[in-house]
């Protein structure tokens, strides 16, 4: 018999709460190459704030974005809500990437050498499975969200979402299997006409097997998944560099799990076979062998996720879920903040360490303000607007 769920807002509080963790851990990180380098290496060594950040990330997307997909069984509704989502805020980095060059910072020099790889292969927001450099360094993360968005609309759209766990222990596998084994940078390695190439397939691929889904008959709509399929699939295999094939898998095995862990929680799959999914970290810990840092980091993330689950009902203090809710603006605009710094302090070591300290402090403040008016004047206009968009769509088929 199936358990009674919590309310939305409940199980969505503890969630926020994670992504607001999570996104500071990350900042904390930053923050020592540009103000603190003398404590940066004593401390990865032994646990990289970074990486438990975004494996954290990894596992609440995996545990509430499919649900969101399937709630409403419909394809063209989920991805109105993740462009919304996800684009606004991009553009708002983009425009502040624009201000940090206007004042002397040198982006990539690919930007004038292959500027439509760069500005196609970020549109799709697939750029780092397509070698193309990120225009700022958190953007890498984009990379496997959109991954993992196509592949859970091809299985959504075959009827096979329901296997989350299977299909998580599958990219485990092949995590563990291909790790030092699978090509790195086959597709795109070479001058500026290949990687262009493999960047404008790669996108009429996914955009067509896109179309398909959202408007073909059922034999196309299937056709079009399996493309999406294959195509994210084969990026996913053959052509990363940085994080290491192995571990861009182990991403999308961590996001497949929390998939499968919510399936778990609603009754939708027995918890002995959900409880499979506890491969999965210990995949990532064997593949950071050498690195106690990012084991260390790999196993709290699922601490913490753990944690968050176990503690899903209890109420959640209102500045860590406020942190949550602007997590994704936090997540973006940092780097932007901290290259500033640099412009002004370019040899932290020569400063004052209480000086330091105070800038970081002050980063941290103004990064929460300018989040907060980013969700109060962009994400939450544009979230809103996206809500509107699909029930105007579904009022329109109705009729």
């Amino acid at each position: 018999m199936r358990k009674a769920s919590a309310p939305a807002g409940k199980r969505m509080a503890w969630l926020d709460a994670l992504r607001g963790v999570a996104a500071m851990t990350v900042v904390v990180e930053h923050s020592f190459t540009f103000l603190l380098p003398e404590v940066k290496s004593p401390v990865k060594a032994v646990f990289e704030p970074g990486w438990y950040g975004v494996f954290v990330f990894f596992l609440v997307s995996g545990y509430i974005v499919p649900a969101s997909l399937e709630r409403t069984g419909s394809v063209r509704a989920f991805w109105l809500s993740r462009l919304f989502r996800l684009y606004p805020l991009l553009g708002v980095c983009a425009a502040g990437v624009l201000l940090l060059m206007a004042a002397g910072w040198k982006a990539h020099t690919w930007w004038d050498e292959r500027p439509i790889s760069m500005l196609v292969g970020h549109l799709t927001m697939l750029q780092n499975l397509l070698q193309v450099p990120n225009l700022v360094n958190v953007l890498w993360t984009l990379s496997y969200e959109m991954g993992f968005y196509l592949l859970v609309t091809a299985l959504f759209t075959l009827g096979l979402h329901r296997g989350s766990a299977g299909i998580s222990l599958g990219f485990a596998g092949a995590a563990v299997a291909g790790a030092g084994v699978l090509p790195v940078a086959m597709l795109s390695a070479g001058g500026p006409g290949r990687m262009l190439t493999v960047v404008l397939v790669a996108t009429g691929l996914v955009g067509a097997g896109l179309a398909g889904v959202l408007a073909g008959s059922r034999p196309v709509r299937r056709a079009g998944a399996i493309v999406i399929g294959a195509t994210v699939s084969g990026l996913l295999a053959v052509n990363q560099v940085w994080p290491a094939p192995g571990e861009g898998l182990l991403i999308l095995a961590t996001m497949f799990a929390g998939t499968a862990l919510y399936r778990a929680e609603r009754g939708e799959l027995p918890w002995r076979r959900a409880g499979w999914v506890a491969l999965v970290p210990l995949a990532g810990i064997w593949l950071e062998r050498g690195e106690p840092g990012a084991q260390a980091a790999v196993a709290a993330a699922w601490v913490t996720f753990g944690a968050g689950m176990a503690l899903r009902r209890r109420t959640v203090p209102p500045p860590l879920a406020w942190l949550g809710l602007t997590s994704y603006s936090i997540y973006l605009l940092h780097p932007l903040l901290l290259e500033g710094v640099e412009r002004f302090w370019p040899d932290p070591p020569a400063v004052p360490l209480g000086l330091r300290l105070a800038a970081l402090a002050g980063v941290f403040g103004l990064l929460i303000g300018l989040s907060s008016l980013t969700w109060r004047f962009v994400e939450g206009p544009a979230q809103r607007l996206a809500k509107r968009l699909i029930a105007r769509t579904r009022s329109e088929r109705v009729e």
